[in-house]
């Protein structure tokens, strides 16, 4: 069950007692479907894979076989640990079409991580791809609730698209119908719950504050299914737009290069190491990008320097979104518009925002004490509205932690402006505290990075015994440049306040990041305490 959660979501933007009202995002694709059957589905690379119609016709057929043969009963919970694949998207909607509730997996996770997932949820079936099949198989003994493990290249998986089509279940708009687990840097994962009302709010949601689309258009899912780019495959499928997969299942710069030549209206969802790596590339400023429409970033900080190299190369673009898995993609944006007022006064300043409050979603910057406060000061952003997620699965102890007067408070710390811009400056549990002064590392990075020899950093507190800690800064420098000390010193010394600049450098090949690719400052923190980084 969701712990924590009744029949009123928590974090509903509506007064009073919920209606129970029938909603189940698989009408999506049966609208799509029968209206434009025709229209592309699915690409794999340049080829066409199926239309809406064919997407339509299987989803349906295999929500009927879930139901009959795998014996599933509404309210189950199906498992999706998969590479990005075309299977991934029939299953996912046939899950929700009979009636299930999806539990998609990132697909790099180890083993422990995979079953603790596969118990926590309690799901009944888990479908892999051909990568994961022995990994996932070895756990059915050691999880009594997993009853059926199917790869989704084996003929098993093709019997399921025989046979009759099925209705689609009728479901509550507040029932599950995707379960997020965290990334868990802190400790065990968290199953966020969200609703087949929070999945409608976010995808109507997109057309207002992130994207226009039309059936035209296409998204290219180079991130993982799993999580943000799967979330925004809901607002192409309402449109009919065709869904393009990379036939390597993953993010290549060349191989994106190369599909957006070959896909008119093309969208991709990347994380900001993403879009870096291909405004880095070596054909970048050669390669024909003119059917390039959209880029929606998010999942961690996108710096400056970084954000103005891939609006001069891509152009007006790009857009940012701010979100979390228990309020996916939906807290803040910066739109088009927005990255494109390079003559505004404080346009430097906005690009280091994450943008205004979305349209579906109230957002506050708190205190302690939960008071709201005034633009310029900081405090933990807190938010409410449609998408926010109904609780934590079996989790009633952080979900009352998380969820404390129908807001949900993401500890992230941040400020508004007086033009109701967010900024945000680190997690509540990364900035540094030295002798009694507050300091923010995304404030130090963004100096750092202004180097031209340093590729990326991270910076985290370290304990010293007079002043609480200091700040010391993990830094990747292009060819290996391990002597730039003073000059990173010079530079910090000559943009912000002597107390913020870094007390050490520790020059590294590389940044630990998870799945997702948000650095791991847990485990910056663990290199400090090896000897050879302490001193």
């Amino acid at each position: 069950m969701i712990a924590g959660a009744g029949r009123t979501p928590i974090g509903s933007l509506h007064d009073g007692p919920e209606e129970d009202l029938p909603l189940n995002v698989a009408h999506l694709v049966a609208r799509a479907g029968t209206a434009f059957s025709e229209k592309p589905a699915i690409a794999i690379g340049k080829n066409a894979y199926c239309s809406y119609g064919d997407l339509y016709s299987r989803v349906s057929t295999m929500a009927g076989r879930f139901l009959d043969q795998l014996h599933l009963k509404p309210g189950d919970r199906i498992a999706l640990a998969m590479q990005n694949c075309a299977e991934f998207l029939e299953v996912m909607y046939a899950v929700w079409h009979a009636g299930l509730c999806t539990v998609p997996i990132n697909a790099r996770l180890h083993a422990r991580e995979f079953q603790y997932i596969l118990e926590n949820s309690g799901a009944r079936c888990c479908f892999v791809t051909a990568d994961l099949l022995e990994t996932i198989d070895s756990l059915r003994d050691l999880i009594p609730s997993l009853e059926y493990v199917g790869c989704v290249s084996s003929s098993d998986y093709k019997s399921l698209q025989q046979g009759k089509s099925v209705r689609i279940s009728e479901r509550s708009s507040d029932d599950p119908a995707w379960i997020f687990y965290t990334s868990g840097t802190t400790g065990r994962p968290k199953g966020a719950v969200l609703s087949h009302r929070n999945l409608m709010a976010l995808t109507l949601n997109y057309f207002v504050d992130v994207d226009a689309v039309s059936s035209e258009d296409c998204i290219l899912h180079a991130a993982p299914l799993s999580h943000g780019s799967g979330l925004y495959n809901l607002s192409h499928v309402a449109v009919a737009a065709k869904q393009v997969i990379p036939a390597s299942g993953r993010f290549n710069p060349d191989e994106v290069f190369d599909l957006i030549v070959s896909h008119e209206g093309m969208t991709i969802f990347a994380a900001p190491t993403m879009v870096k790596r291909l405004v880095d590339h070596p054909t970048s400023r050669s390669a024909n990008t003119s059917n390039l429409k959209t880029i929606v970033y998010g999942g961690a900080p996108m710096y400056v320097a970084d954000l103005k190299q891939a609006i001069n190369l891509f152009g007006n673009k790009l857009v940012q979104i701010y979100g979390l898995g228990e309020s996916p993609m939906t807290i803040t944006a910066l739109s088009k518009g927005l990255h494109a007022e390079k003559d505004h006064a404080r346009f430097e300043e906005r690009l280091q925002s994450v943008g205004v409050p979305q349209s579906v979603v109230e957002v506050r910057v708190v205190d302690s004490n939960d008071r709201v406060l005034p633009p310029g000061e900081i405090g933990e952003v807190i938010v409410r509205g449609d998408v926010v997620m109904c609780g934590y699965w079996e989790n009633p102890e952080a979900t009352e932690t998380t969820m404390r007067n129908g807001w949900l408070h993401t500890g992230d710390m941040g400020t508004f402006d007086e033009d109701g811009f967010l900024t945000l400056k680190d997690r509540s549990k990364d900035f540094i505290i030295s002798g009694g002064s507050n300091i923010y590392p995304r404030e130090v990075e963004e100096v750092l990075l202004m180097h031209g020899a340093v590729q990326e950093v991270s910076v985290i507190g370290r304990p010293h015994p007079e002043w609480g800690e200091e700040v010391v800064a993990f830094v990747v420098a292009e060819d290996g440049r391990e002597k730039m000390e003073d000059e990173l010193d010079v530079l910090c010394l000559d943009h912000i306040a002597r107390f913020k600049r870094p007390r050490a450098y520790f020059f590294v090949d590389s940044l630990p990041k998870n799945n997702y690719g948000k650095i791991l400052k847990t485990e910056l923190r663990q290199w400090l305490d090896k000897e050879d980084l302490a001193g």
